[in-house]
């Protein structure tokens, strides 16, 4: 069969596997300072956010990303009130941050303002009108930099960032030094949570790496995953705490902190799926166990050539 090239999304997910998805047609198109960005209509994962070629999220599955990333953190703590998330230009991960009562702030520093700008503009379902709420406070800065400077500590440190690709905005955000800064600007009972990247057998090496990394900084680290349809097969998390096991929570325990908070509208989050998701399967136990390469400033992981 014979592809008309203008009709397909080539999604490298390494230099040897592509994935492809007809694409209906470009809604937006631009560069940034940072980045190139790009919003598509799939027709199978509709409105879809591309940055530096790789899909970010879609409107179809963004829920399952996304609630995965924020609520085992959030509900591993007994009661966060101050959130800070690294990233996260679509506003989703404020959405999802915002739907626990117990929030009194929540600080999102992404360093591209141009991607907040057209996210809001043509993916407004997304934020659902986090950006406004009076909760929040954005910043356009390096991430890294502001949460060094900060003298504020968080409950939960959410790292919803692109990959490491050579010369992007991420790569200095997935070191060791990245993770002690962290470290100290958490509370005491304080959660961090990373996206993680591809957790397919043959695609282990961010994972791995990330999870070695934290492990060096915090005592307690778990390792989860989900199917995300639109990244084309599982996607692994990691999280991190001095004091909170997120892994060990049970479903009994997680159902009961969702009712407790009042979070009735989650679509893909309960106490089974957590279960499911931290219970990896033997041959990803076996990998991981082994450790990854270690992250440093001096050391970084690139995934992709920038």
């Amino acid at each position: 069969m014979e592809l008309e090239s203008s009709k397909w999304f080539f999604d490298e997910i390494n230099p040897h596997l592509l994935q492809l998805h007809a694409i209906e047609g470009t809604i937006y198109s631009g560069r940034t300072k940072f980045q190139s960005i790009d919003i598509m209509k799939s027709p199978s994962f509709g409105k879809v956010l591309v940055l530096d070629g790789k899909i970010q999220s879609s409107e179809v599955d963004e829920f399952v990303y996304h609630e995965l990333l924020v609520h085992p953190p959030m509900l591993a703590h007994p009661k966060p009130e101050k959130v800070f998330v690294a990233g996260g230009g679509e506003g989703a991960t404020l959405r999802e941050i915002l739907k626990h009562p117990t929030v009194k702030k929540a600080v999102m520093v992404d360093i591209d303002a141009d991607v907040i700008k057209v996210c809001k503009k043509y993916l407004p379902e997304y934020n659902a009108g986090a950006f406004v709420d009076k909760r929040v406070r954005v910043y356009n800065t390096d991430a890294r930099k502001w949460l060094a400077e900060s003298k504020e500590k968080f409950d939960v440190i959410i790292i919803d960032l692109t990959e490491p690709v050579e010369k992007g905005p991420a790569y200095l955000l997935y070191t060791r030094e990245f993770y002690q800064i962290v470290k100290s600007k958490l509370t005491k009972d304080g959660v961090i949570s990373v996206q993680s990247g591809c957790a397919s057998y043959t695609e282990l090496l961010n994972l791995k790496a990330v999870s070695h990394t934290l492990k060096s900084v915090f005592p307690i680290v778990s390792i989860y995953q989900a199917d995300i349809p639109s990244f084309g097969g599982p996607w692994g998390f990691c999280v991190a705490s001095m004091t909170m096991d997120t892994a060990a929570l049970t479903p009994v325990e997680i159902d009961k902190r969702i009712k407790a908070r009042t979070l009735t509208d989650l679509k893909f989050y309960d106490g089974l799926t957590h279960l499911q998701m931290f219970t990896l399967p033997k041959h990803m136990r076996k990998a991981t166990a082994r450790g990854g390469r270690l992250i440093t400033d001096d050391s970084p992981l690139y995934l992709y050539k920038g």
